[in-house]
């Protein structure tokens, strides 16, 4: 891809002006729109001329159809990267997505309502990362007498779950006993992850067995119990709005759809595609092959982290073509990912 530097201020100009008008009719431009579109007075030559350098450097192209031109994947990079103008979103959508994201909702519903919110705001379609299991962390544990010796045991993490295990004990605990333990526990563990806190709960018992007094040797027990119940770790992702991505005509063809449609539905693709961003800062955008899927190349996604108290559990955003209105879906993406954080955080 040619390097933005590279290309004149003209140039650059004039390629802006094209992909914001074929992001809004869909249809090849034309040296004629350029010239009422560009603000500039110059002639249809010197036009054709810019165009053809823009064609030679791989960023717009020709349809046989058409003498009007469309951007090309590296076209809408140059675009994205360096001549978007993106503004903050207004107080109206601002107060729609604090609305529609509440907070009091268990946390699978919360990551439906992002996925649902995203789609409905940018008429794409919306994919929201559930954090990985073994890899949230923990906030506290506490452990509650039932019947008999069994125990149920309460695990709240920091992305806001909550996991229930019953588990059987050596003997029958009084309540203030199971509030020691629990105090004891959380007081070590809490800000680990889940598999962290699994490996130093064995590792903990193992090699301090000898030393332990009863109620650590009981607390270490129990964890152990506890945590070691559900260790799948597989994250999920939630999906919404795949439907809307039939409005676009260059996706329309039933070829694509089927296999969006089976990516959407088999999640793995996207699942990877997304698990990629968990490392990275802010918003990010994949223009067609850069996702390294096939069934995504005639797409674009963009997607986002969101953070739990300053720690990444998740990342979500949303696919559509690649014409879609990047100024207006980069600032939605963006704030989604901070609001589902704070959602998360406030539970």
């Amino acid at each position: 891809m040619p390097n933005p530097d590279a290309i004149s201020e003209r140039a650059q100009h004039f390629l802006k002006v094209l992909i914001e008008r074929y992001i809004q009719d869909g249809q090849p431009v034309g040296s004629r729109t350029l010239a009422k579109d560009s603000g500039l007075d110059l002639s249809p030559a010197t036009i054709r001329n810019v165009m053809a350098d823009l064609e030679d450097l791989g960023l717009v192209a020709s349809p046989h159809t058409s003498a009007g031109r469309v951007p090309t994947e590296a076209g809408y990079r140059v675009f994205v990267d360096s001549l978007i103008s993106i503004q903050p979103l207004n107080e109206q959508v601002l107060d729609q997505l604090h609305e529609e994201l509440p907070a009091a909702r268990p946390g699978a519903h919360v990551m439906e309502s992002a996925s649902q919110l995203l789609s409905s705001m940018t008429r794409l379609a919306g994919v929201v990362m559930v954090p990985k299991r073994n890899q949230e962390k923990v906030r506290q544990i506490e452990f509650v007498p039932l019947s008999g010796v069994r125990v149920l045991a309460v695990i709240v993490t920091s992305a806001g779950e909550i996991f229930n295990r019953i588990i059987e004990t050596s003997r029958t605990f009084e309540r203030s006993e199971l509030e020691q333990l629990s105090n004891y526990i959380t007081g070590h563990y809490a800000g680990h992850d889940l598999e962290t806190v699994r490996r130093e709960v064995f590792d903990e018992m193992q090699t301090t067995r000898a030393h332990m007094d009863s109620l650590m040797a009981e607390a270490l027990q129990m964890a152990r119990e506890a945590f070691s119940a559900g260790e799948d770790g597989e994250p999920e992702v939630v999906v919404s709005g795949q439907t809307n991505l039939m409005d676009f005509d260059e996706l329309a063809q039933m070829d694509r759809l089927r296999g969006l449609f089976e990516a959407f539905a088999e999640k793995q693709e996207i699942l990877h595609l997304l698990d990629r961003c968990l490392g990275a800062d802010g918003v990010q955008i994949y223009i067609g092959e850069e996702s390294g899927y096939s069934t995504l190349r005639d797409c674009s996604v963009i997607t986002s982290p969101y953070k739990v108290d300053e720690e990444v559990v998740g990342v979500l955003g949303v696919i559509g073509p690649t014409r879609m209105h990047y100024d207006r879906v980069i600032p939605i993406v963006d704030v989604t990912a901070q609001l589902l954080g704070a959602a998360l955080k406030s539970r």
